[in-house]
């Protein structure tokens, strides 16, 4: 069915966020769930004058390499993978899945395996977006999967994402813009802070963020966006954290996660369901159990946990950090095959000092720092 979203999402994405150029290779990577929205960004990277290159999955084809492929088949690297990463100006995903449950009971050391087969890949792909070579943007297109992890119908997801967008405004790029300023104002002020603690329901916990860069992420590489982030000192996470929400990775829910840390590495580990698999993820490698980023969601359009970390992450009065590889702009110097995401909600009973200095409560920042 058409929507008129469409066509204003595929202009946000390509104008605004990628700044799509003449002349830019620009690859389209989802699932045939999402052709109504690939249809539209195709057409508008062609009248920006780019180079479309459709990168279209198939629904299972994850799932039987992770449940049936051999050890040598498990950790391959498609090449024509390496070649995009490499070559593209642009890439630009949407996911849309037709199952987040599909990879479930897939044991988790092999989940972990090919983990650690992609962290090359991974980590040329982070090098060339920090050096500005390669424009990146993970967007969502709405599917009964996903609005059923919501706890929605398709209608109401649907109003979400693209309310979470600004797609209802009447001028997106400029709401977007002016929420960035904002953020790029807190980004600056937080830059100038050494410690940070968070103190919450099961969560005490300090690091040190002196000489890293806080990155306002203002709609250009997610979209939604609205997160200020940056990588702690490797070595000076203290302390421990409960998280709020189901930690989802790789189609697998994790409930209930504590970690506590000592010297800036997880000491212990704990979850009601899913310990396993935390437990193999925390120990893909040597990076994987220190922390790679630290952010304060602030886009207050999503109120609401759906189960899609692109979504989650950015909800008004949280806060999340990373295990694994930091971002190289934030001047993050962890590197693991593992980026793992997870929750914590701020918006009751919560503080956070910097420098001693109690900045945040109840999921707003205090003294005009926001």
């Amino acid at each position: 069915m058409s929507d008129s979203r469409h066509e204003r999402m595929a202009d946000v994405i390509v104008d605004f966020s990628a700044g799509v150029r003449e002349g830019d290779l620009v690859t389209l990577e989802s699932t045939t769930l999402a052709a109504p929205m690939l249809r539209e960004l195709y057409k508008r990277v062609l009248a920006a004058g780019a180079h479309p290159l459709p990168r279209i999955s198939l629904e299972g084809m994850s799932e039987n390499l992770l449940k049936h492929g051999d050890d040598e088949q498990l950790v391959w690297v498609n090449p024509a993978r390496a070649d995009d990463i490499e070559t593209a100006d642009v890439r630009i995903v949407l996911e849309a899945p037709g199952n987040t449950k599909r990879l479930s009971n897939i044991d988790p050391s092999r989940h972990a395996r090919q983990e650690r087969s992609t962290e090359k890949l991974r980590n040329r792909y982070l090098e060339r977006a920090a050096a500005g070579d390669l424009r990146w943007v993970l967007t969502a297109f709405p599917t009964e999967a996903a609005a059923q992890d919501a706890s929605m119908s398709l209608v109401e997801y649907e109003d979400f994402v693209y309310g979470a967008m600004f797609l209802d405004d009447p001028d997106p790029v400029a709401r977007w813009r002016e929420f960035g300023e904002r953020l790029v104002g807190l980004a600056e002020n937080l830059g100038q802070k050494r410690e940070l603690r968070i103190v919450a329901d099961g969560t005490d916990l300090r690091l040190a963020v002196e000489g890293r860069t806080w990155v306002p992420a203002k709609g250009e590489e997610n979209l939604p966006d609205g997160e200020v982030f940056t990588a702690p000192l490797e070595t000076s996470v203290e302390g421990e954290i409960s998280f709020t929400y189901p930690a989802v990775f790789n189609a697998r829910e994790v409930d209930d996660v504590r970690l506590r840390f000592e010297g800036g590495e997880v000491v212990e580990a704990t979850a009601s369901r899913g310990e396993d698999f935390l437990r193999e993820m925390i120990g893909i490698d040597d990076g994987s159990s220190r922390v790679g980023e630290f952010a304060f969601g602030l886009n207050d359009a999503v109120e609401v946990f759906t189960k899609n970390i692109l979504f989650d992450e950015k909800i008004g009065g949280t806060v999340h950090l990373a295990l694994g590889t930091a971002y190289p702009e934030t001047g993050g110097l962890n590197r693991s095959a593992l980026h793992w995401d997870l929750i914590c909600d701020l918006r009751s009973g919560s503080e956070v000092y910097a420098d001693g200095e109690l900045v945040y409560r109840d999921g707003q920042f205090l003294n005009g720092l926001a």
